[in-house]
């Protein structure tokens, strides 16, 4: 039986098309061929989300959490295109060179076909359940066909799109595989994500993460190869980003990154072999055995940090020293700011994290408020660092993020002698969106900090871009939840937590947040180009996205804002 449009229509689902619709508003002629795909993207995860609600179960996801396909579908290419809005009118003041944008471009179109490809794999599962479940449904053959006209329709534009940016034929095949290898790397790794960490995301956040994975590491990839054989790679491929004008904190931590999946792979591997040849002798007590894992993790994670990953980042990048020197070298240069601002760090997370610990045992105060308080904490932490240091708040993001996932390996390993204190200590904050198999939050909350800066290099001619993180997160999510739970009378839903005044506190300490930090960069020497009814209409759309949305906020608020804040 077919759904009204009307009556498909929930408030996640209202608010995510108003974030499109406000980017393709801002799109300028030249663009055109992206905003007709964005729009087709949009229609077609539409279409799945309707089509994946009203089949039964077709994945083990996070309860209470919708599937949220349209939102994990349209997030990362519509930050691609803001950010190819701001770079098209970096091009018309020739601030950057034209390479910049057609690598951007590229960027655009692989996240895009990583979210074309999900979208035809739940599409295919959802029809094939359907099918199994009632033969005779006329719905599922419109959906089918409207479907593949979307897809049909979004491949020939993406073709047409390539081929302007292309020198030959030859050319705009190679990028066409590329992007098809974006999607099938992204299908592949979000079936094994939801089959090896059942019931902790959604089909959306999923779908976000994978995509994410594929288009990072995919830029690597194509970086490496370039360096390694640039005879094989069109130079149009590759943008003058992957030279010279990469950045050295760029690389810095996009090696650790890559040391740190290399060495989960390798370590995985190693305890296999170990056990393999060794495990079998009983005689050893598990104290023994425990040592050996441990110190099995401390060799492989020491030796592939030290010697892999900086082997990696001097491929790709001409450091003039080797890069854990270069690391010291950097924070040395201006040792007074810097190490008082670690010093200040170390107090702050010393003092908040045994307050917060120890109020989460013997307090009655839900996880959700408990938690609020360290995106306060990452308020006081990041937002003074970002208006003095911000390339050292960029290296400072890196090694956050190391540790966060050296400590999850320890975690989720129970490596000796620390995997179960570490487990005790961070079951302290979980709530319902964590499980036992893997803890989400604080990576969450690193990211939603840290993604609007890293996004933010380089070309920025809207100075509060890179505070999208901090100000949504840190500011408007912990002022909504806080005045909700207190002063809430008027919920969104019936089914809802979410008040109408815990959301207008939120858009309003955002804008006044705004309104102080403005003036603030300007007497730093920023040249403010941003008005304020943008800035209002970016603020409350990611708001109402925050009220309305069942996904881990703290991953899509802040992309949302940091797209909506580009235009």
């Amino acid at each position: 039986m077919a759904i009204s449009p009307l009556k498909a229509m929930n408030g996640e689902r209202v608010v995510v098309l108003i974030f499109v619709l406000r980017v393709l508003s801002s799109l300028p002629l030249a663009l055109l061929p992206h905003a007709l795909s964005l729009s087709l993207l949009s229609l077609f995860s539409l279409v799945v989300e309707i089509r994946v609600d009203n089949s039964p179960s077709l994945f083990k996801t996070r309860p209470g959490a919708s599937s949220g396909i349209i939102l994990g579908a349209v997030t990362l290419p519509t930050v691609m295109l803001s950010k190819l809005i701001q770079l098209s009118r970096a091009v018309s003041l020739q601030q950057i060179e034209i390479g910049e944008l057609e690598h951007m471009t590229m960027q655009f179109w692989a996240a895009s076909a990583c979210s074309c490809g999900v979208l035809i794999f739940l599409f295919i599962v959802a029809w094939c359940a359907a099918n199994k479940k009632n033969p005779h449904f006329s719905c599922s053959v419109w959906d089918a066909k409207f479907s593949l006209s979307c897809v049909i329709l979004y491949s020939a534009v993406c073709c047409i799109s390539l081929a302007t940016i292309s020198h030959t034929g030859f050319n705009t095949a190679l990028k066409l595989l590329w992007l098809l290898c974006h999607g099938f790397a992204t299908v592949k790794l979000i079936q094994h994500l939801l089959s090896t960490f059942p019931f902790c995301a959604s089909i959306g956040e999923a779908n976000l993460v994978t995509s994410g994975l594929v288009l990072y590491f995919g830029d690597m990839l194509a970086c490496t190869i370039s360096k390694v054989c640039r005879l094989l790679i069109p130079p149009e491929l590759v943008s003058i980003r992957y030279g010279i004008k990469r950045s050295e904190i760029g690389i810095v931590i996009q090696g650790v990154l890559l040391g740190l999946l290399i060495f989960s792979a390798v370590f995985k591997f190693l305890i296999h072999l170990w056990e393999y040849f060794w495990g079998a002798n009983n005689s050893e007590s598990r104290e023994r055995k425990e040592i050996w894992r441990s110190l099995i993790f401390l060799t492989s994670l020491g030796f592939i940090m030290i010697a892999v990953a900086p082997s990696w980042m001097m491929i790709v990048l001409d450091f003039d020293v080797h890069p854990v020197p270069w690391i010291f070298e950097f924070i040395f240069s201006e040792p007074f700011k810097r190490l008082s601002l670690c010093i200040y760090w170390l107090v702050l997370i010393y003092a908040s994290v045994l307050r917060f610990y120890n109020i989460s045992k013997n307090s009655k105060i839900e996880r959700i408020l408990l938690r609020k308080y360290y995106h306060l904490l990452a308020v006081l932490m990041f937002l003074p660092t970002l208006i003095y240091q911000p390339k050292f708040l960029d290296l400072a993001f890196g090694a956050a993020l190391a540790v966060f996932l050296v400590l999850e390996i320890i975690r989720v390993w129970r490596i000796w002698p620390l995997g179960q204190l570490v487990h005790q200590f961070m079951s302290a904050f979980t709530d319902h969106r964590d499980s036992d198999l893997i803890i989400v939050s604080h990576f969450s909350l690193l990211l939603g900090c840290a993604l609007p800066i890293w996004m933010s290099s380089g070309f920025n001619d809207r100075p509060l871009t890179p505070f999208a993180g901090i100000l949504s997160l840190g500011i408007g999510d912990t002022m909504a939840s806080m005045v909700g739970h207190k002063y809430g009378v008027l919920r969104w839903s019936k089914t809802g937590k979410k008040t109408i005044e815990g959301t207008a506190a939120g858009i309003t300490s955002v804008l006044a947040a705004c309104s102080v930090l403005l003036p603030l960069l300007a007497s730093t020497g920023y040249f403010l180009t941003q008005h304020w009814f943008p800035i209002f209409i970016a603020v409350t759309t990611s708001g109402l996205l925050e009220a309305y949305t069942t996904q881990l906020d703290n991953a899509f608020i802040p992309l949302v804002f940091y797209s909506l804040l580009c235009l």
